[in-house]
């Protein structure tokens, strides 16, 4: 019988000469040589940043920018996250949460009393719903709702044109999560589980504690945020030229929109400034390998999970 492909995760490259036997090779160690040539190709795409103003009216037009992206590529530009539940099984598994629980003889003599919560989870930036959907078809769950937001108003429609589209299971809205006025759906302290993944290194950098700070308020007490983004040195950030640097680790993009390159510690700051607690943190590093052109393209992830502690001590 053929061995069966090794799960996402678990392909590990031992001998240097197989590199290009595979198309991706997990937990790749960096020499000082290569954090060296990164280091420097950095200091160089961003030894220049574009001025103020320019810069501006990038942060200006970023909604523009992202609905222009969606309506030219509509869904066909990301795929749908097969990895997500191998990351994140905390998105398939959905316990329940009964309310009238307080008296235990007062639930069988009046089993009326209890009642089962739903169990809701919110996607910050779903996009066209690469993570939404995978969610929706692997759970059958009654009581799981989705909630889902997205700057541009093409990603919006995109979803709830979307054949799994129910308003019965979930609720997508146009929101910019920066803007303190911009309106939810929900209560806070009323989400089991948020999702925010590769959403925060589009907003700008001195936003980004208001923007986790206001997801913490919206978790329930022992609610979860799951994160993944974009890693320093990445692949991605050696690849700008000058020109397209706005800030520190903060870069345009040729069409228009914008990305940020975290740390481990940066992104643990924010998390902690918000209240919230450390499960997981780690960097992912993959190395990518395409064989036709015998090309070794370096991949760098954050990934993490944190939790709204039960109680405040």
């Amino acid at each position: 019988a053929m061995a069966s492909r090794p799960s996402f995760g678990n392909r590990f490259l031992s001998d240097a000469s197989q590199v290009f036997e595979h198309n991706a090779w997990d937990s790749v160690d960096w020499d000082e040589e290569q954090e060296r040539t990164a280091r420097e190709k950095v200091r160089e795409n961003s030894f220049e940043p574009l001025p103020p103003h320019a810069a501006a009216e990038y942060e200006e037009k970023s909604e523009h920018h992202w609905h222009h992206f969606y309506q030219q590529h509509h869904n066909k530009f990301f795929k749908d996250r097969h990895w997500l539940f191998t990351e994140f099984p905390e998105l398939k598994c959905h316990p329940k949460k009964v309310s009238g629980q307080d008296d235990d003889r007062n639930q069988e003599a009046n089993p009326s009393h209890i009642q089962v919560e739903k169990f809701n989870i919110f996607e910050v930036g779903c996009g066209v719903g690469n993570t939404v959907f995978p969610i929706l078809r692997t759970s059958q769950d009654p009581n799981l709702f989705v909630y889902c937001c997205d700057f541009a108003a093409s990603a919006v429609q995109i979803v709830k044109d979307h054949e799994l589209y129910s308003t019965d299971r979930c609720h997508v809205f146009q929101c910019d999560i920066t803007d303190p006025q911009s309106q939810v759906p929900f209560s806070e302290g009323s989400i089991d589980v948020i999702v925010l993944i590769f959403v925060l290194s589009a907003i700008q950098p001195r936003l980004m504690q208001s923007v986790i700070n206001r997801l913490a308020s919206y978790l329930r007490p022992g609610g979860l945020l799951l994160f993944r983004d974009y890693g320093r040195y990445d692949m991605a950030q050696l690849r700008f030229k000058k020109g397209q640097c706005l800030g520190d680790n903060f870069y345009v993009r040729g069409d228009g929109t914008q990305v940020y390159f975290f740390t481990e510690g940066e992104l643990a700051g924010m998390l902690t400034a918000a209240g919230l607690q450390q499960e997981q943190l780690y960097v992912d590093r993959r190395l990518q390998v395409n064989r036709g052109r015998q090309l070794k393209m370096y991949r760098i992830w954050i990934q993490a999970k944190f939790r709204k502690p039960l109680a405040l001590h």
